[in-house]
């Protein structure tokens, strides 16, 4: 499956899609969840619900 595709699904709400694409951004959301060197767990779950809500808002 492309990302396309994946893409689709995840706006679709399909949960394996959604799991995949958080799964393939999570290094991402990770390394920019890290403030001062300490991971802040809370900054994490907002930037994994602001992804989510991209994801459902991007305008193919």
């Amino acid at each position: 499956m492309d990302f396309r595709e994946l893409l689709i699904l995840a706006k679709a709400n399909h949960p394996k899609a959604i799991e995949s694409l958080l799964t393939m951004y999570r290094p991402l959301l990770m390394k920019e969840a890290v403030v001062n060197g300490i991971f802040d767990e809370d900054l994490f779950q907002e930037l994994c619900i602001v992804f989510l809500r991209c994801v459902r808002n991007f305008q193919m």
